[in-house]
């Protein structure tokens, strides 16, 4: 489902709201974000979680034109899942900035090694950064967007209650492989079409 400038709160109407909407955007997002061993993160997105972003670019920039609001819902609308996939966030995590930059550019190509199963299913590797590349020869970005597209039957296993599984297949990264946690599982079933499991 597409944002349109009409789903969207005015800069003095969310100004109001902020704080509670904020609160309410970050309890949802404790159903979508998963770790992927110690330094790498999937952050699932939504409607919701791209309306709060789309949002906050909204009142930094203090944008309340008409073609200044659609740019950035053209930016981010594409980020909000399809029915046949998941949408997600990737993030390397480091503390030390040091330790962030070796990680950067020893696990140069991790993006494309994040993958998702649905039990019984093919592992479904990450479609990376459709809007513009994020790594060069040297060294990997510590945000990548991804797109995980799913086939029909991947789609009704998963509403069926097919465990969903998430990992990364860098030797470098140790191959970490996880099935998600419940709560996770539920949110993704409930991106999906016709599918009624929801949290």
């Amino acid at each position: 489902m597409s944002l349109k400038k009409e789903d969207l709160y005015g800069l003095e109407q969310y100004s109001d709201m902020r704080s509670s909407y904020r609160a309410r955007v970050m309890e949802h997002k404790k159903n979508r974000a998963v770790a992927l061993g110690p330094n790498a993160s999937l952050y699932f997105e939504d409607s919701l979680t791209i309306q709060y972003q789309v949002q906050e670019m909204l009142r930094i920039e203090k944008i309340f034109d008409a073609e200044g609001i659609n740019e950035e819902l053209d930016t981010y609308n594409p980020l909000i899942p399809d029915g046949d996939n998941w949408k997600a966030t990737f993030m390397i995590e480091f503390t030390d900035e040091h330790e962030r930059r070796k990680a950067l550019s020893a696990w140069l190509g991790i993006e494309k090694t994040v993958w998702m199963k649905v039990d019984n299913f093919a592992k479904v590797f990450a479609i990376c950064n459709e809007d513009l590349e994020r790594e060069n020869e040297h060294k990997t970005s510590a945000v990548h967007f991804m797109r995980f597209q799913l086939s029909e039957d991947m789609v009704a296993g998963a509403c069926e209650g097919q465990p969903i599984s998430a990992g990364i297949d860098l030797a470098e990264y140790s191959c970490h492989e996880m099935p998600l946690p419940d709560n996770v599982q539920a949110a993704l079933r409930s991106d999906l079409k016709n599918c009624s499991s929801t949290i």
